[in-house]
């Protein structure tokens, strides 16, 4: 069975949404205008937030104090990083929680519509009990006909009215209490969104301090920038590009023989003990790449929506992961390694090629932009782009169900795909469930 990734010739339109639905009742008409009004609220809440003037001059008064040393500005980018995945992965998860209790109001809703003629009854009767009540024996004995026919009457009817009563009032009182847990959520959001912004603010002000130490030539690195994206678009598979990357780019050639150098040292000085992503002044992977699994960062929060080796729509399997992200989510990288590539690919979106050592390369595609260059050295978890807001279709991420931007991420052996789970670090969700 054939596999499916970015060596194949991608479709080239973007993702239709908005297919035609068939007539809809007014209740369901209704919540799909809800529905429309909560998502443009939503995005209101997460979009055109600026940071304060003030709040601005002190992020750019901490960043000024950091020591120009490489190993700090690394770390504070690894931190910043760091607190960008988390508070995106929060915001990814109140926004579902959000959708679930919108969801739940629909119902809600949807449900007293459709029993609205009964609801009606049951209030005029109960407002007609209200104000003729049954006469009292004790005070109207000359009534005890009426009263015993009352009796009768309500006898029969009170137990479907207590019924619907309670029924209505059960409604209402979810409706109240989904209406508060809506709020309280709105203003979780907006708070997240807001830390999320100043993190950004100083995320960007780090990336600018790194790039200011590489002394790169601007005029060099435009041309190969323009050598390497004319290779990818004569280029017939990614192993082909990779190769002639490697022998024709100047920047990409030292990467990988940077690479190559840093096995045979690493050989030679056997595996130091200890975390190997510790130190944020390395120059170089301190274990092979082989010896990193279950130890890699995940490139960016977000949901898996195709795996490794999963049927695709060609009749074929996919040779990567495809995860939905929030729009503008960061990209890190999942290892250390040196950037052979970094431009667009065909349709899809911006591409950013690895070398890890050993013959690995690591993939990263679909993202809006990058922000590391061609031969650069990155570290396990330091950003090198942004997502974009929407999902293109490509050869490996059409017919997902997402209309979100997707990030497809491909490990390769000597030109070969291969599985990249085993290398992931479990999340804590993942170790709660064991």
């Amino acid at each position: 069975m054939p596999r499916t990734g970015l060596a194949q010739e991608p479709v080239t339109t973007a993702v239709e949404t908005a297919p035609a639905t068939p007539a809809t009742s007014p209740a369901e008409a209704e919540a799909l205008k809800r529905k429309a009004e909560r998502e443009a609220e939503l995005a209101a809440l997460t979009r055109d937030l600026e940071v304060s003037a003030s709040r601005q001059r002190e992020i750019e008064q901490e960043i000024a104090a950091i020591d120009r040393d490489t190993a700090d500005i690394n770390a504070a980018v690894l931190r910043t990083a760091g607190r960008i995945k988390g508070l995106e992965a929060d915001l990814a998860n109140t926004e579902r929680r959000l959708q679930r209790l919108a969801e739940n109001e629909d119902a809600v809703r949807a449900s007293l519509w459709e029993r609205r003629g009964t609801l009606a009854e049951v209030l005029a009767s109960l407002q007609r009990i209200g104000r003729r009540p049954p006469p009292a024996l004790a005070v109207r004995p000359a009534d005890a006909l009426a009263a015993v026919r009352s009796a009768i009457l309500l006898n029969a009817i009170m137990p479907d009215l207590r019924i619907e009563a309670e029924a209505l009032a059960s409604d209402l009182e979810e409706l109240t209490r989904l209406k508060i847990s809506i709020t309280a959520e709105k203003d979780r959001l907006a708070g997240d969104s807001m830390r999320l912004v100043e993190e950004q603010s100083r995320l960007e002000l780090l990336i600018s301090a790194k790039r200011q130490q590489r002394v790169t030539s601007a005029d060099t690195l435009s041309e190969e920038r323009r050598r390497s994206e004319e290779l990818a678009g004569k280029a017939g598979s990614l192993k082909e590009l990779i190769a002639r990357l490697e022998a024709e780019i100047a920047s990409a050639r030292k990467a990988a023989e940077e690479a190559e150098q840093a096995t045979e040292q690493r050989n030679a000085n056997g595996r130091r003990p200890g975390d190997p992503f510790a130190d944020p002044g390395r120059l170089a992977p301190a274990i092979a790449f082989a010896e990193a699994k279950g130890q890699l960062p995940r490139p960016v929060a977000g949901t898996m929506l195709k795996d490794f080796g999963q049927a695709d729509d060609f009749g074929g399997v996919t040779e990567g992961q495809s995860i939905s992200t929030r729009a503008g989510a960061r990209v890190t990288a999942p290892n250390d390694g040196w950037v052979v590539y970094s431009g667009p690919f065909r349709s899809f979106g911006q591409l950013l090629i690895l070398n890890a050592g050993d013959g690995y390369h690591v993939l990263l595609a679909g993202m809006d932009r990058i922000d590391v260059e061609l031969g650069q050295f990155v570290l396990a978890g330091e950003p090198v782009g942004v997502m974009g807001s929407t999902h293109w279709a490509s050869a490996s991420t059409i017919g997902l169900g997402s209309t979100g931007p997707v990030l497809y991420v491909e490990f390769r052996k000597d030109g070969s795909a291969i599985d990249p789970t085993p290398w992931w670090a479990r999340t804590e969700e993942e170790k709660v469930r064991g």
